[in-house]
């Protein structure tokens, strides 16, 4: 069971200070990059307000406050923030109204979902069809025809897009239990986070390594081939795994999905297998198509990442075990 003893909790101030930072290495990074133009500029403004709506809210009194603001119907009206950024970008880089629909109900149709569940327990069919309406756009990368330019965030954007959407649909509006969306550390985190690491380590380095999916080769040598093309690149690139990867990879597969299942199938380590193993189905397209390779080692992830989550009641460990998985990978293997 979680250990509810908190010991330390992300504040509005660190929340803002810490955003404030990562906008500015974003900035300062597009321009390193040859980013100009008002294009750039409303990409960026609109990635910093997504990432402000989803961050901000994982600030537990922001949240809190939040949510007896909008009161038990006026979530609502948490879509209008995604919503609204789909439009402004649409209004001021694409210009295409079919791109603007889409991204519109992008943005709306999860939230309608889960607010026409209103009585029903977790785990109803709504609830499975506003996570699949979030996660499908994405996976099959047609998210990313509504935010073509820049190319270099359109990931970003695309990922940004729909953790505002989940968040707002299932945090905000739903008040889903059990996320663990919240920013903070409890006891028993640290231990958590460290054994899950190093167990999972311990056993997929060798069977990566046997079946051929990884190759020892350490990146300083070969930085021209990483996403981070020299040292002092590295940490924004690793911020951008932790806040961009492994923060909404975490929130949508174990505190929407594993939950739900978790839920519907009346046992959590059921939750836990068939979460898991969807998990790892959402790698098959990585190169080479159909690559079981990876398919299996992510369904090894996410039974760590999973049980990470479900020891600690939080996104938390889980997110930083996932990041460092991903940093590690890249860092230490070909």
């Amino acid at each position: 069971m979680p250990d509810n003893s908190k010991t330390w909790q992300l504040k509005l101030v660190g929340a803002v200070a810490i955003w404030a930072v990562i906008v500015a290495m974003a900035a300062f990074w597009g321009i390193w990059a040859g980013l100009v133009g008002i294009r750039f500029v409303i990409a960026l403004g609109i990635a910093a307000l997504l990432f402000a709506f989803e961050f901000f809210l994982a600030v537990p009194n922001v949240l809190s406050r939040m949510q007896r603001l909008l009161g038990a119907r006026g979530g609502i009206v948490a879509p209008l923030a995604p919503l609204f950024a789909v439009l402004i970008y649409s209004f001021g880089v694409t210009s295409s109204w079919k791109l603007m629909l889409a991204g519109t109900a992008y943005a709306v149709v999860p939230a309608l979902l889960v607010a026409s569940s209103a009585g029903k327990p977790p785990g109803c069919w709504e609830d499975y069809a506003a996570a699949l309406v979030l996660w499908l756009p994405v996976e099959f990368r047609w998210m990313y025809r509504i935010f073509p330019d820049p190319p270099q965030l359109t990931h970003t954007l695309t990922i940004l897009m729909a953790l505002s959407a989940g968040v707002a649909a299932f945090v905000l509006l739903r008040r889903l239990d059990g996320v663990g969306y919240a920013a903070e550390w409890k006891r028993g985190f640290g231990l958590n986070f460290a054994l899950h690491y190093l167990i999972f380590a311990a056993i997929v380095i060798p069977i990566g390594i046997k079946i051929g999916f990884l190759k020892y080769s350490p990146a300083l040598p070969r930085l021209h081939e990483l996403p981070f093309s020299t040292i002092g690149t590295f940490p924004i690139w690793a911020l951008g795994v932790l806040f961009f990867t492994a923060w909404p990879e975490e929130f949508f597969f174990r505190g929407l999905l594993q939950n739900l299942l978790s839920r519907t199938l009346k046992n959590r380590w059921a939750g836990l297998a068939l979460a898991s193993v969807i998990f790892g189905l959402s790698h098959v397209f990585h190169a080479p198509y159909p690559n079981w390779k990876y398919v299996g080692l992510a369904t090894i992830a996410g039974l760590f990442y999973g049980h990470a989550w479900m020891r600690s009641g939080s996104l938390v460990p889980g997110v930083l075990v996932h990041a460092l998985v991903d940093v590690s990978w890249h860092v230490l293997f070909r």
